[in-house]
């Protein structure tokens, strides 16, 4: 259980660590689009910056690997949310944005939240679910993956209307957000596949799973439509929001779907619900708009 913890706050690091480095290396670049896929890649793998936070961000997903093979997806989640402070101090420190008061109090009704799923938790009682009906997996995510693509687009069409409020990405983090939710189940997948004592055997059975594809078409869909959001969008809003939703999805459907079942105890079950119920509320009331910068004053001399 403990290196399950472990590679979850290492996890965090880097996760936190790459979103960081490649919104510092998109602030440098020219305007990326989701139209023009192919140019964008072209614009990203050319950055040794983003290449460094692409880098990072792959080295959190062996991380992710370990943690779901030691810990319940529930508790996983609740763990990868806690980096949400320390993406805020990285993007305050390294790339200098602000968050609202209405922002900082969001992410403290997160902790909050984090702090009541944990307490749900107990080791001797939870297990780790190893395998889901291949049916269940494609018939929870691939609907998931279409709403995820449909809403991006949609704020996409809103970005480009004349005479807009400025967006702040929360649209484009439960976007991308749903897109990640399927990512993170389909990790959850290729890690109850490998199996150290017949290695050649379990990466066999893996590609016969639908989970590899799943990631790529994550993979894919996620690298464009992140990056464009990232340019657009302050990362200690995105991020956060992004995490959210990938949370509950993952907390949610995929313990119903590799059968973790929820907790049989009143005060443990309370705890869960209570904590998910709160993320759900906190995304729900954060602002979709930033406020507008006042034009500058001058004043008048006689």
């Amino acid at each position: 259980m403990w290196w399950g913890v472990a590679s979850a706050l290492l996890a965090n690091l880097l996760y936190s660590t790459g979103f960081v480095l490649e919104k510092r290396a998109l602030a440098g670049l020219p305007s990326l689009s989701t139209r023009s896929p192919f140019r964008m890649i072209r614009h990203l793998v050319t950055s040794p910056l983003w290449l460094a936070g692409s880098l990072a961000l792959a080295a959190g997903f062996g991380a992710q690997l370990a943690v779901y093979r030691t810990l319940p997806i529930a508790a996983a989640q609740a763990l990868f949310v806690s980096g949400l402070v320390m993406l805020l101090l990285l993007s305050s420190a390294v790339l200098g944005e602000k968050t609202s008061g209405r922002e900082r109090y969001a992410v403290g009704a997160i902790l909050i939240a984090l702090l009541m799923v944990v307490g749900s938790l107990d080791e001797s009682a939870d297990h780790v679910g190893e395998g889901a009906p291949f049916w269940l997996v494609l018939a929870v995510c691939v609907p998931t993956l279409a709403a995820g693509i449909g809403m991006y687009g949609a704020a996409e069409r809103r970005a480009r209307r004349p005479h807009r409020l400025p967006t702040n990405g929360v649209e484009y983090g439960v976007a991308v957000g749903l897109l990640y939710g399927v990512s993170s189940l389909a990790i959850k997948g290729v890690s109850g596949h490998l199996d150290r004592s017949d290695l050649g055997g379990s990466v066999l059975n893996l590609f016969a799973s639908p989970y590899p594809y799943l990631l790529l078409v994550t993979g894919g869909f996620g690298l464009v439509m992140s990056q464009a959001a990232l340019q657009r969008s302050r990362a200690s809003l995105i991020v956060p929001v992004c995490t959210t939703v990938t949370a509950l999805f993952t907390s949610v459907l995929g313990t119903v779907a590799f059968g973790e079942a929820l907790p049989e105890d009143p005060l443990r079950l309370a705890l869960r619900l209570a904590g998910s119920a709160l993320a759900v509320v906190v995304l729900l009331v954060l602002p979709r708009h930033d406020d507008p910068v006042p034009a500058p004053t001058q004043e008048l001399t006689r």
